[in-house]
């Protein structure tokens, strides 16, 4: 059974293989802390050219990961006027893919609108649409992006993706293919990204199908298994909200380590029917979207913590990163 665990700075060696992707973690929590909110910055290894997974959170969780010393190889020796964090914010996260548009996704990006520069955000049409009809609309906010109500002030392009089909993320090396998900009858969006030929997926808010009344986790599952069977899958960020036990009445949308280790041994038997405990060994799973609460001595975050590494008999090697690390996988 592979160990969970917490990081500062971290190299993740599943197999042989060297690293393809780096992530730095913005903000890790889903909800309460105000400033630590879900936001994921990605870029293949070797490059400065991010894209933000959500942006529930991005100046704090840059000065988090700036004081840890995890910016240092982003923005070198520099006569900018600006600081670390802003040359990071403006200069080197290249484009938004949002999952959905609850306000623990999306209120960093928002906030941060104004000393932001020119940028994409991706994300599927019903996302699109209730960014520009419910935030950038000059009643909630100004209209930074480029259509919708009012006079659009063109600092972000809306860019409409479609499920299943690849789109080259404009500044970057990676490529993205979305997912529909279903988080309690909203549409959420699983992004699976792509860098010579290496993947990594970022999966948004979601309940299990099961729960769901769906097959949205399958269809994905579909996808991804034989990236998987041919070792160009390097590892995925997923939810886990709250600890077992919980009603399914009460998930509202997420997943606890149950319900995502019933997901994943589905994903397994997909891979490889015959050993099916041994088809994930060492695949990397990024813990995201914790959900605070008031009411526990214990965090969650140990709770989940305790509980997944009793569930994983598949041989992944869960991560529960903290706002600032960073992670190569």
């Amino acid at each position: 059974m592979m160990a969970c665990e917490t990081l500062a700075t971290r190299t993740s060696s599943a197999g042989a293989n060297e690293p393809q992707f780096v992530t730095i973690a913005l903000g890790t929590g889903g909800g309460l802390t105000e400033d630590n909110l879900s936001s994921y910055l990605l870029a293949p290894v070797g490059s400065t050219a991010f894209v933000s997974l959500d942006a529930g959170t991005l100046l704090t969780g840059l000065q988090h990961a700036h004081r840890k010393g995890n910016l240092s190889d982003v923005v070198g020796p520099t006569a900018s006027p600006l600081s670390v964090e802003g040359q990071v914010l403006q200069q080197h996260i290249k484009a938004y893919l949002i999952s959905h548009a609850h306000l623990d996704h999306l209120a960093g990006l928002v906030l941060n609108s104004q000393d932001d520069t020119n940028k994409d955000i991706l994300a599927l049409a019903p996302t699109i649409e209730h960014l520009r009809d419910h935030i950038f609309n000059w009643k909630i906010w100004p209209n930074f992006g480029d259509e919708g109500p009012g006079v659009p002030l063109k600092k972000y392009h809306f860019v409409r993706l479609t499920p299943g089909e690849e789109h080259a993320i404009n500044g970057t090396r990676l490529t993205v293919q979305p997912y529909a998900l279903s988080h309690a009858g909203v549409t959420s969006t699983a992004f699976l990204l792509q860098a010579q030929d290496a993947y990594a997926l970022y999966i948004g808010d979601t309940g299990a199908d099961e729960a769901e009344h769906c097959d949205n986790l399958y269809r994905l599952w579909q996808a991804i298994a034989p990236l998987v069977r041919q070792a160009k899958f390097r590892g995925m960020f997923v939810e886990i909200s709250y600890p077992d036990p919980r009603a399914t009445t009460h998930l509202y949308g997420h997943l606890t380590p149950q319900w995502l280790m019933q997901e994943l041994r589905r994903l397994a038997a997909l891979v490889d029917a015959q050993q099916p405990t041994a088809a994930l060994r060492g695949v990397t799973v990024i813990v995201s979207h914790i959900k605070p609460s008031l009411q526990h001595a214990q965090p969650m975050s140990e709770q989940i913590r305790e509980q997944v590494e009793g569930l994983n008999t598949l041989g992944l090697q869960f991560l529960f990163p903290e706002q600032g690390d960073r992670i190569a996988f």
